[in-house]
């Protein structure tokens, strides 16, 4: 009996294919199953894809402006909710004549959308008033603009060429003062660089003690140091250093031997080894008389 493959036609044996894949075939596949191969089919083609269509449709103007439009009407609808207008200002923490030129200074036509705010431009406006140190806008729940202000609080009269002014621990200028009798409580400064060396000032106001109630003001000389200036029209000429110390020294000499009630009209003090008197000429005249010198008066 011949086998099953002998009584097969010739033809039939010569259609069989090899089921194995082509050499090409079979790389396309190895290729397929690459990771990167199949992540870029996966998420990169769609992207491409999308991104294409997309710059082909803005490519156009008119599309362009229809979706600008549209955005822009959405952000100004959502702008001009309600809950986002803002329909009154208040002022914290300052005087009453501080607090209208505050609002004055905001110069916003209230109600308008919070968004519409400028908060730094309208801080910096009400910092640029003298009498503001600091302001700190927030706006608060209800449509209320909050207005925080730090004032600056002077501590001395300046007196210049142009006028009296109010100024702080810094030398800045809090506000204009038409007389010394509207603020009495302050002490008074003069001379030319006196705002730049307020903090000492203060520093020897607060350190006069028993003359505070005889001190006139403090007189700045040279830019570099202060003259003491007392009744009875009695002058302390303090060192360009440590002028506090020195002032204290005179305070100790004072208690121990009471000079300044005595006729004294110049207190030297700008050498640190001993002070210096200068009597007034009834004074001096007296001691003069006193050591038996002889003394001649003359109209010069």
């Amino acid at each position: 009996m011949q086998p099953l493959t002998a009584r097969r036609p010739a033809y039939q044996r010569q259609l069989r294919r090899d089921p194995a894949p082509s050499k090409w075939a079979y790389r396309l596949q190895r290729w397929m199953l690459t990771p990167y191969v199949r992540m870029f089919l996966r998420t990169g083609l769609p992207t491409v894809l999308l991104l294409g269509t997309g710059g082909l449709w803005f490519s156009h103007e008119g599309n362009r402006a229809a979706l600008i439009g549209q955005l822009t009407h959405l952000r100004q609808e959502f702008e001009a909710r309600p809950e986002f207008r803002v329909s009154l200002a208040r002022v914290e923490g300052a005087s009453p004549e501080l607090a209208e030129a505050v609002r004055a200074r905001l110069a916003l036509p209230l109600p308008m959308s919070s968004f519409d705010i400028d908060l730094d431009a309208a801080r910096a406006r009400i910092e640029a008033l003298d009498a503001v140190l600091r302001a700190d806008l927030r706006v608060r729940s209800g449509g209320v603009l909050q207005v925080m202000i730090t004032e600056r609080e002077p501590v001395a009269i300046w007196r210049t060429d142009a006028g009296l002014m109010l100024v702080d621990t810094g030398g800045h200028r809090v506000a204009g003062l038409l007389s010394r009798a509207d603020r009495p409580d302050l002490p008074l400064v003069a001379g030319e660089g006196a705002d730049r060396a307020m903090a000492e000032a203060v520093a020897l106001f607060d350190a006069a003690g028993p003359l505070l109630p005889r001190i006139r003001g403090l007189v700045r000389i040279g830019e570099r140091r202060w003259d003491l200036i007392l009744d009875r029209d009695q002058r302390v000429l303090l060192p360009a250093v440590n002028p506090v110390q020195a002032l204290e020294r005179l305070l100790a000499l004072d208690h121990a031997q009471d000079i300044m009630n005595r006729d004294i009209l110049t207190v030297d003090l700008r050498s640190d080894h001993r002070p210096t008197l200068r009597l007034t000429p009834n004074a001096l005249a007296e001691l003069r008389r006193a050591q038996g010198i002889e003394t001649v008066e003359n109209e010069l």
